[in-house]
């Protein structure tokens, strides 16, 4: 029991450091899509191709993903994101050199690929360390090193490249095409060294989980030895298909109410140095959703009860967001995160239970709806752009999303169930 207990510690704490990877590679996106905006240039709308070009990859990658684990196994296979990751942190040296946005997004989405495997990896990984009734619970503690990370690296990475940004704002307004160049050349170049230390990270945390102690788990159930088990294709589970969209809305969801924010405030008249910082306030909202996941799931509420009071949340917010008076409403679309913050650790086991032997194609799957984080803001930034303005467009994307979700976590979870039986 010792041992099994020392086991169960070990891959907690190593899959936990993977997840605070995760969450600092992925939320540095909040900051890097205002920034590219400056020094490439770009439209608010075309500056959203950052988090289509990072979540995207989730889309074409996750099912090769789950054929990569099945050759490799979880360690090997998390160590190969891990290098994939490494590369695509590299390729932000020649694209900040050449301010060239292309190689910015291929970089993002050679980054996405390796994360695709990373979290086809572990979300499983983590949900069979113990009994399913418990996994949102472990879903959160993992959701808590993910959100902090998310709060802290867009401060990181604004201190550096954000800095003195809306000086150098009004600065290129007056300047002629061969300084404005100069100076938008040297803002690129300050995302070099923060990307060369994250390279540095990712292949020595790479190597870390290849020799370290994880323990093995086995994801194949009873599921085959039941009549009919070994014979059902992954088409047999509706509630997975259900929960792929679910989990797609969600993901649109929770990039929307983070990735904007900078680029909403700064539309509602806010300085950078005022804007910046509310990603964090977003991250802060999930990781005291994630608190009081980890303190209430199972033993006063269920993951799919949970999932329902955070999705009613989402639901409330999007239909006040509207009427708020503008300078009030990004404080709304900042609580977005707390309705978000148990969803994922409640839609991706009830999604996945009953599974056997697809439990990996069925994450790799509910990776691909990642893809919600591709598509949802660059509906979001085209509507911005238009009559419908930013602050009405969260509601035009929000309501239909959290409502859906709603069904999912009142009845979409439980289709089919009985008949696996």
């Amino acid at each position: 029991m010792t041992q099994n207990k020392n086991s169960y510690a070990t891959g907690i704490f190593i899959i936990g450091i993977l997840f605070f990877i995760f969450g600092f590679v992925t939320w540095l996106n909040a900051t890097l899509i205002p920034y590219l905006k400056i020094s490439c240039e770009l439209t608010e709308s075309q500056s959203y191709w950052v988090t289509f070009a990072f979540y995207i990859a989730y889309f074409f990658m996750s099912l090769p993903s789950a054929w990569v684990l099945r050759k490799t196994g979880y360690k090997n296979g998390m160590m190969l994101g891990l290098f994939i990751m490494a590369i695509g942190a590299l390729l932000f040296i020649p694209a900040a050199m050449s301010r060239a946005y292309e190689l910015f997004l291929l970089g993002l989405f050679v980054m996405g690929t390796g994360l695709s495997i990373l979290q086809t990896a572990s979300n499983p990984y983590v949900i069979e360390l113990g009994p399913p009734e418990s996994a949102a619970k472990r879903v959160s503690i993992m959701g808590i090193c993910n959100k902090f990370a998310g709060a802290i690296s867009p401060l990181i990475l604004g201190s550096v490249v954000l800095k003195d940004v809306d000086v150098l704002e009004v600065k290129i307004r007056v300047m002629d095409a061969a300084a404005k160049a100069v100076e938008l050349d040297a803002l690129a170049s300050k995302a070099i060294y923060p990307y060369v230390i994250i390279m540095g990270a990712l292949i020595l945390l790479g190597l870390f989980v290849r020799f370290s102690p994880l323990p093995k788990i086995d994801d194949q159930d009873d599921e085959a030895s039941k009549p009919g088990g070994a014979s059902r294709s992954i088409f047999s589970y509706p509630h997975l298909w259900i929960g792929v969209l679910t989990l797609f809305l969600y993901v649109g969801m929770e990039v929307i109410a983070v990735d904007t924010l900078i680029n909403y405030a700064k539309s509602l008249g806010m300085s950078m140095d005022e804007a910046k910082v509310f990603p964090t306030y977003s991250m802060i909202a999930l990781i005291a959703g994630y608190i009081i996941g980890i303190i209430c799931i199972p033993r006063y509420i269920s993951q799919s009860r949970a999932l329902l009071a955070c999705a009613a949340l989402g639901v409330l917010l999007a239909a006040v967001l509207p009427v708020i008076p503008a300078g009030y409403s990004i404080w709304v679309v900042a609580l977005f995160s707390l309705a978000n913050s148990l969803m994922w650790p409640a839609i991706f086991p009830l999604a996945i239970f009953k599974l056997g032997r697809h439990t990996k194609t069925g994450s790799a799957l509910l990776i691909m709806a990642i893809a919600g984080g591709a598509i949802l803001p660059l509906v979001y930034g085209y509507l911005a752009s238009t009559s419908v303005g930013g602050q009405l467009a969260y509601c035009v994307i929000g309501l239909p999303c959290y409502l859906f979700i709603l069904y999912f976590a009142a009845a979409g979870h439980k289709v089919g169930l009985k008949k696996l039986s």
